[in-house]
């Protein structure tokens, strides 16, 4: 029995399984009787003092600012990784997919923008279509199974953490509230001390962790989205010690399992529950909902698949082997699954309630189609692997 949950843990999809899971209970909770009791915990304030300074935030930004820390840290850690020794070390490697996760930022950005032009309010929320969610693209593909092209998981990959890393620019640059300099000097103490340790090969985490901890409650401060000090302790994690072995590879492990079933299902059961008794027409058809579905579900599609087809139409860029253009085009669907991100950034730019119920039928609408087209598309190609075209 424990064996079967592991392998049932293990597989690939898993981890977006769950998150869906996590999703469709926030939706029944949120529209049950229990929703009063959602609300309240989720809003019940919890605070860390000394003296009476410190830290008081309800129980949503602990999960929003605190655990997605973490998420943001298993990023940096794969973003290392990858650009020390995977998949973003040969810039080769990373052209196509590079561009093609460009364009499915701007593009699903600039059709929000055109939706929310004439509204100053929701206009903000215009990064909200350009994330991807990783998870559940890869888990999705993962159940398409073996007979789609292995070259076509590394592209999904490659453009998921570019996706990621554009992400992290983005809230960095545009989402940063007033700035305190002094939490920012400060802050340099324990970046001093993590450069220290990640320049002898330390082979214990735990120290750096400790001034990540120290680093994020300064950020948290300054002003600057707690978030990014998740990544930034990310890259003074050395990827090898003194002894050869690697503390970056040991801690992604680590940390995999928690972020994929633990964190990141919470953050999904706190951000998805939309009130769907206090839905309108006015609420479905407002320029926030259609702009992030209309950037999600086309946006998507033309800013990856364009990019693509014009890099390798340039004859700057060829497809991977097995690929061909429907893969492409399913795969471009695939990327319109914002969810986690998409939420995430959303919460960042929007306080309103009531925006933000909007933000989740968009973003769990668009997500959903999404889904369902790239899924659809690259099982029947999967079925009928003699119809896919060689790469121009």
């Amino acid at each position: 029995m424990i064996s079967r949950l592991e392998r049932l843990f293990r597989h690939e999809a898993a981890g977006g399984v769950v998150l869906m899971a996590a999703a469709v209970a926030a939706l029944i909770v949120a529209n049950s009787a229990l929703a009063p009791l959602y609300e309240g915990a989720l809003s019940a304030k919890l605070a860390i003092t000394l003296n009476g300074e410190g830290l008081a935030k309800p129980l949503i930004l602990w999960i929003n600012d605190g655990l997605m820390a973490v998420f943001f840290l298993l990023i940096g850690l794969e973003l290392k990784g990858e650009m020390l020794e995977g998949k973003l070390k040969n810039p080769r490697d990373v052209a196509l997919p590079g561009i093609a996760a460009v364009g499915g930022m701007a593009v699903p950005a600039l059709v929000f923008a055109a939706f929310n032009w004439s509204s100053p309010e929701t206009l903000p929320g215009w990064a909200i279509p350009a994330a991807t969610d990783i998870a559940f693209a890869l888990g999705l593909l993962a159940l398409v199974g073996s007979r789609a092209p292995a070259a076509l998981k590394l592209f999904l990959l490659t453009l998921a953490i570019l996706d990621d890393l554009g992400a992290i620019v983005i809230i960095a640059l545009f989402y940063t509230a007033s700035l305190k300099p002094l939490y920012l000097a400060l802050a340099l103490a324990p970046l001093a001390g993590m450069a220290l340790l990640n320049a002898r090969g330390s082979h214990r985490t735990a120290p750096i962790l400790l001034l990540g901890v120290v680093l994020w409650v300064l950020v948290l401060k300054s002003g600057v989205h707690a978030t990014l000090a998740g990544v930034i302790t990310a890259f003074f994690i050395p990827l090898k010690d003194r002894w050869g072995k690697s503390p970056l590879h040991s801690l992604e492990h680590a940390l995999s399992p928690w972020v994929g079933f633990f964190i990141v299902p919470v953050f999904a059961f706190a951000n998805a529950g939309v009130e769907l008794s206090g839905l309108s027409a006015e609420a479905i058809t407002s320029p926030l909902t259609l702009g992030i579905v209309a950037g999600l579900v086309l946006g998507k599609q033309i800013g990856v698949f364009g990019a693509t087809w014009l890099m390798v139409r340039s004859g700057l860029a060829r497809l991977p082997d097995g690929v061909g253009w429907g893969h492409i085009y399913g795969l471009s669907a695939l990327a319109g699954i914002g969810f986690t991100m998409s939420l995430f950034i959303g919460g960042l730019s929007f306080e309103s309630a009531a925006l933000m119920n909007e933000v989740r039928l968009g973003v769990l609408s668009a997500s959903v189609i999404s889904a369902l087209v790239g899924f659809a598309v690259l099982r029947r190609l999967a079925r009928r692997p003699e119809a896919v075209a060689a790469p121009a």
